[in-house]
């Protein structure tokens, strides 16, 4: 290994490391522990080597937009590297599904009844069951992804009683990108409240993880109950 290679190494340290105290702290500010907010690296803007290196430093979770980037980073990964899971949180095409969900440990952007028939058709002929997020669309806008609120239950509902489905929360960002740390907040508590309002629709255990927070939010999310963090750009800085 070289100097530089050593610098890189130790500059992922870092910056994984200040993300974890800067969860830490929101945890503390919340009455929440620390370990009640996953910390998922998405590395969607970083080459396998470098996806590679932040699981090495302490973050097994990585995430993907792109069903493609999931199959050759898995791939790249399996023959050297650290045991991970990854999540997809970007969108799935149905005709991806099938070569998609072997990879996969949770989906956080099941948005429609179709996706939802897929992932159970396809789990069913693979014999596996993957964790799902509903994705809700906070925004109101026909332009973002994302469920329309008012289908958020007759879809939690579909998800809860699938067979090779697993149902595990939801998942939103906030309305707009780059949104002030109060207004964000306050779009990450409607999707608590949303998903409190589930209750009897789906089991609690079903509804137990809120996917919401990113680089430049993700501490207001936590403030409201988040206990999935996507965190991308943060996490590389310097790299």
């Amino acid at each position: 290994m070289t100097a530089a290679d050593d610098r890189v190494r130790s500059r992922c340290a870092d910056n994984v490391a200040a993300i974890r105290d800067r969860i830490a702290a929101a945890c503390r500010l919340a009455g929440r522990p620390a370990d009640a907010v996953r910390l998922v690296a998405v590395t969607k803007y970083v080459d396998a080597a470098t996806t590679r290196l932040v699981a090495e430093c302490g973050c097994p979770d990585l995430a993907e937009s792109r069903p493609q980037q999931i199959w050759a980073k898995a791939e790249a990964l399996a023959a050297s590297g650290p045991a991970v899971r990854w999540h997809l949180v970007g969108h799935l095409q149905r005709n991806k599904v099938r070569r998609t969900l072997p990879a996969l440990a949770v989906i956080h952007t099941l948005d429609s009844r179709r996706l939802l028939e897929a992932v159970e058709a396809e789990g069913a002929v693979l014999g596996l069951a993957c964790d799902v997020l509903v994705e809700v669309n906070l925004a109101a806008d026909s332009g973002r992804s994302g469920t329309p609120v008012a289908e958020v239950p007759g879809l939690v509902a579909a998800a809860a009683a699938a067979r090779h489905v697993r149902l595990r929360g939801l998942m939103g960002m906030a309305s707009h990108p780059d949104s002030p740390a109060a207004d964000a907040r306050r779009d990450f508590a409607r999707l608590r409240d949303l998903r409190d309002t589930l209750v009897g629709v789906a089991p609690a255990d079903a509804l137990r993880e809120l996917s919401m927070g990113m680089s430049g939010d993700f501490e207001a999310a936590i403030l409201e109950g988040s206990t999935m963090v996507r965190i991308g750009s943060a996490l590389f800085e310097g790299l």
